[in-house]
């Protein structure tokens, strides 16, 4: 098991870079566990991550430096094209983030620049019939892709899973 100190730079799968603020004893019914407190640099939150868990979920320090350029050059190389069905390929890319490994992440990223087409195409054709300027259009596109997220992820995983099997 790794264990990280205090100060030391994490990545936590689906949430990014964050630092070890703490590592404390907290009471969970009769035992008293310690939990890394860790600061996330994305949104400034703090998050408790169990010190025996922190493998299970995927707790990982950032790449070397060296395996920068490696990832530069996964990024430029080509991908296998996602599963047709959007509910194999919703499936396939949450596993591949839940890994937390950067190199399968940036094979979501990759797939998703290619369907980021979709997104120009929505926004061009809303400015042509709608007669307005791009750049009007994007904002609203924008908050309302924004809007979609936040109510995706306030329903429970369980509820996702099964609102994505049937088909909603």
């Amino acid at each position: 098991m790794v264990g990280f100190k205090v100060g030391q730079k994490v990545v936590y799968p689906n949430h990014g870079i964050g630092t070890i603020e703490q590592i404390e004893q907290k009471q969970i019914g009769s035992n008293s566990l310690p939990f890394y407190t860790l600061r996330l640099a994305a949104t400034n939150s703090l998050v408790l991550v169990p010190v025996a868990n922190a493998a299970e979920v995927g707790l990982r320090p950032p790449i070397s430096s060296g395996e920068c350029e490696m990832l530069i050059k996964n990024l430029s190389d080509d991908f296998s094209s996602p599963a047709h069905d959007w509910k194999d390929r919703f499936k396939d890319f949450s596993e591949k983030m839940r890994t937390g490994d950067i190199f399968e992440v940036a094979d979501v990223l990759k797939n998703l620049t290619f369907l980021e087409r979709a997104r120009y195409l929505v926004i061009s054709e809303l400015a042509a019939v709608c007669r307005q300027p791009e750049c009007n259009v994007e904002p609203r596109v924008e908050q309302a892709l924004a809007r979609a997220c936040a109510k995706h992820e306030r329903r429970p995983a369980r509820a996702r899973a099964v609102g994505a099997a049937v088909g909603h």
